[in-house]
């Protein structure tokens, strides 16, 4: 059975990536790929079966869901140890089935202490936690003046294990100086030697994104967390800038996803015709136009009105609005275009490209939001 739209998620652009930052963080540490938001897209099954199957042991993960998702997966059941680092809150009532699952969990309030510590002794064993600091996002963790209470606090649960401790960026994408992102560095490793003294001495640190990763050595620590590049993108054209200047821009990141629809149906449209909701496009000539089983709903954002599909290895216009299930493209200059044709909306197609970027671009907003928001319901294909 043929779906009308699908996903095809590359196996070995997916594994090229991959080894790429292995082979840049070097030997004595660990790469964490971040698999949350259903793996930026990609299909958290697949994408996590293709790392599985390539050995990979740590996973990023946002909620409870997802990692029950992750641990389910065949390819994951043999990989010796996997460990799922939980990198948001989880209901404490969720607690001992993501433990069972090899979950770790992010603790970045009082609050989850006990609810952790519960779950640990209703489990009978320890629970893996990992202390966010907040160095300056103002969004989740503990900040300085926090830690000696967080200190006493560990001492009197003795299910609790600091695995780890690690912080985020605020502002290393969306510039080329990191003035900001310098200080944040200074204040996690100022944390760190606070928590020593304290007697906190978690296992492992990471503080890494993927711009992190690129452009400062510094923040690998002993596990590296990368995202948006581990799917074949740069963070930001800032980023690239960034590491063109600082001579790390050799890195060859492929694109990994690839979005197809098959044109459900052709149609000449005579000069003149109004097209679409708000009619919004006039046929200046007769041409025809292809419909595209393919919206807003499943992700391709209503703001691509000025965007183009690939057909035949060439550039087809959308026209019109862009509604809930359907696009509609121009084939006037395609006359071998055929219902059953397939598109291309993101991804390449012959010599043409239509970009995570350029949509990004198009829709005003960032390449991650076009990858993230590729609807759940999508058919995805590992294909080799």
């Amino acid at each position: 059975m043929h779906p009308l739209t699908w996903l095809e998620i590359s196996r070995p652009r997916l594994l090229n990536n991959y080894e790429l930052f292995r082979a840049q963080i070097g030997a004595g540490r660990e790469l964490m790929p971040v698999l949350k938001a259903n793996a930026y897209g990609h299909g958290l099954e697949e994408v996590g079966a293709v790392l599985a199957a390539a050995g990979c042991r740590w996973y990023g993960l946002h909620s409870a869901e997802e990692a029950l998702r992750l641990a389910a997966v065949p390819e994951l059941r043999r990989v010796a140890d996997p460990r799922l680092l939980l990198l948001s809150a989880v209901p404490g009532e969720r607690a001992e089935a993501v433990l069972a699952a090899g979950g770790r969990f992010t603790v970045f309030e009082p609050e989850a202490l006990d609810e952790l510590e519960a779950a640990g002794e209703r489990a009978g064993r320890s629970v893996p936690i990992h202390l966010k600091i907040e160095t300056g996002v103002q969004r989740q963790g503990f900040p300085d003046d926090a830690l000696p209470d967080l200190a006493a606090a560990l001492a009197s649960r003795p299910h609790l294990r600091v695995e780890g401790v690690h912080t985020h960026f605020a502002n290393i994408e969306d510039t080329t100086r990191h003035d900001y992102a310098r200080e944040q560095m200074r204040r996690f490793a100022a944390a760190r030697e606070r928590l020593a003294a304290l007697g906190v001495e978690p296992e492992l640190a990471h503080a890494s994104c993927s711009a992190a990763a690129i452009l400062f050595p510094e923040t690998h620590h002993d596990l590296v967390r990368v995202g948006i590049s581990l799917y074949g993108h740069w963070p930001s054209q800032e980023t690239r800038v960034s590491a063109q200047a600082a001579a790390r821009n050799r890195l060859d990141l492929r694109p990994v996803l690839t979005w197809k629809a098959r044109l459900i149906q052709v149609k000449r449209v005579p000069a003149g015709s109004l097209v679409g909701y708000g009619c919004t496009w006039k046929a200046e000539t007769d041409t025809r136009l292809g419909v595209l089983p393919v919206g807003y709903y499943d992700g391709y954002d209503r703001g691509l009105g000025g965007a183009h599909a690939l057909v035949r290895g060439r550039r087809a216009p959308v026209r019109g609005r862009v509604m809930m299930n359907l696009t509609l493209v121009d084939l006037g200059h395609l006359p071998e275009a055929a219902r059953g044709d397939e598109a291309v909306l993101l991804g390449s197609q012959g010599e043409e490209e239509v970009s995570a970027e350029l949509l990004a671009g198009l829709a005003g907003t960032i390449n991650y939001e076009i990858l993230s928001r590729l609807g759940a319901h999508l058919p995805r294909r590992i294909v080799d």
